[in-house]
């Protein structure tokens, strides 16, 4: 029992960098554990998006329950706190029938809101996020991501330099709170109630890591990225939509637009998410509560280690 009267559940946490294989190690271990795939990936939130965002196919999802896929619409935007309202009812409703949940997390910000809560953060400036959108326009998301650098390096480091959004919201929290975003993070947080994480990373070389991701964004491309997104925009969404900022897509309404040939935006994706696997590890390395393995999460051997390692968890209560 914690200090609210309720009984201490364990949950899991498979965390580590896109295309490390934690889909796979998520559903092996639900297979062996009895457990359920809670994704923690601020993409597979939206509905539409299926490809570019490696999210499990109907098929994969046949044997094993998954939530927190296909939520969202693509012009709604997601935020770390509606993530955690979202999951936090996931959790009481797998809770009342004893399943084990099991997170697959690529979004660090995301498990942390869950797990740990949110700190308070300042209401909006609706004028002062109009004209950080006007500096985008007239100059692009990378000169917002240099002034954030000077205001808040950390931050800076965790948000890519094309995620507008991002770079607005935390500009935002840093003028209205007169001190950097990441120090308002750490501040005022209330941890989730009633559970108890045992967090498993996947920590593949790093030369194995770009093939599998050089190989995925091939097969991505060769399964229809590019009408996906045709679809997309033909059924009335604005390229302004949010599904946009994601890796993969706004490279591919650049071919669309005849902006790029598709072997330029291939090597652009490719680079964009090596770049965005080495945030996720310089994220969650910053844990010292989870427990790392080598290998990648399709391999039966490594999958085995690690269901050894986390029965031992997750029944011993430790």
């Amino acid at each position: 029992m914690n200090k609210l009267g309720l009984p201490i559940s364990p949950l899991v946490a498979v965390v580590g960098p896109t295309a490390s294989g934690k889909s796979a190690l998520g559903v092996a271990l639900a297979q062996h554990l009895g457990g359920e795939i809670v994704t923690c990936d601020s993409t597979q939130l939206y509905r539409r998006v299926n490809i570019g965002t490696a999210k499990p196919t109907v098929r994969e999802r046949a044997d094993i329950a998954h939530h927190l896929i296909d939520v969202l619409d693509p012009w709604e935007v997601a935020t770390a706190g509606e993530y955690r309202d979202l999951a936090a009812a996931v959790l009481g409703e797998m809770r009342e029938r004893g399943v084990l949940p099991i997170f697959t997390a690529g979004t660090g910000l995301y498990l942390r809101a869950l797990l740990e809560g949110l700190a308070d953060l300042p209401l909006r400036s609706e004028e002062l996020r109009a004209r950080l959108r006007e500096s985008v326009r007239k100059h692009g998301p990378a000169r917002l991501h240099r002034v954030l650098k000077r205001m808040d390096r950390e931050a800076a480091e965790k948000i890519a330099p094309t995620d507008e959004q991002k770079l607005i919201r935390a500009i935002e929290v840093c003028v209205l709170a007169g001190r950097p975003i990441s120090e308002v993070h750490r501040t005022g947080r209330t941890p989730l109630p009633g559970w108890r994480a045992v967090k498993v990373g996947l920590m593949p070389e790093r030369e194995l890591l770009y093939e599998r991701i050089d190989a995925r964004t091939l097969c991505m491309l060769e399964s229809g990225w590019l009408d996906e997104v045709r679809g997309l925009l033909s059924s009335g969404i604005s390229e302004h939509a949010k599904i946009f900022d994601f890796i993969g897509y706004r490279e591919i309404l650049a071919v669309l637009r005849g902006k790029i040939a598709i072997a330029e935006a291939r090597a652009a994706i490719v680079l964009a998410t090596r770049h965005y696997a080495k945030r996720q590890m310089t994220w969650f390395r910053k844990d010292a509560s989870i427990r790392w393995f080598a290998g990648v999460g399709d391999d039966v051997g490594v999958q085995g280690e690690i269901l050894q390692w986390v029965r031992g968890r997750v029944e011993s209560g430790g």
